[in-house]
């Protein structure tokens, strides 16, 4: 963990996983046309990949297009902080198995809104950092 001596330290890959458990929303961010998006969205963790549920519409369909995205959680206290960030794929989950598994997920929309597409987003990058929070050094 940071301390003041090293106020920022690395997060061991399976330590990145009980953060990214602990916590229900991140930021997706996508590209299109080469332009950032960043979309806040509910997840849960499965195994080595985060699951999310999404509609229709602008999200999915860049996701089709192109299915490289960034992933991003981050939490914090009085004393200090964490971020965790996945760089990886997102892939439309169809196979009924695996659509069978996602509906038993504590996955609810956030508004009143159908959403019946599951997104799986596995990483081909994961790094995490923990954050010590105190004054600027004088020199």
């Amino acid at each position: 963990m940071a301390d003041m001596d090293n106020p920022m330290t690395e997060i061991e890959e399976d330590t990145c996983w009980g953060y990214l458990a602990s916590q229900e929303v991140g930021r997706l961010a996508t590209a299109k046309d080469g332009k950032p998006e960043i979309f806040p969205i509910n997840y849960c963790v499965d195994g080595q990949s985060i699951v999310f549920r999404t509609a229709g519409g602008s999200k999915l369909q860049e996701l089709t297009e192109n299915g490289h995205v960034a992933f991003e959680v981050d939490g914090w206290t009085v004393d200090g902080g964490w971020s965790i960030l996945i760089k990886g794929v997102a892939e439309e989950i169809t196979n009924a198995a695996e659509l069978a598994l996602a509906d038993k997920m504590p996955l609810k929309p956030w508004v009143p809104t159908v959403k019946r597409h599951y997104v799986r987003v596995t990483p081909d990058q994961l790094s995490g950092r923990s954050f010590y929070f105190g004054p600027e050094p004088k020199n």
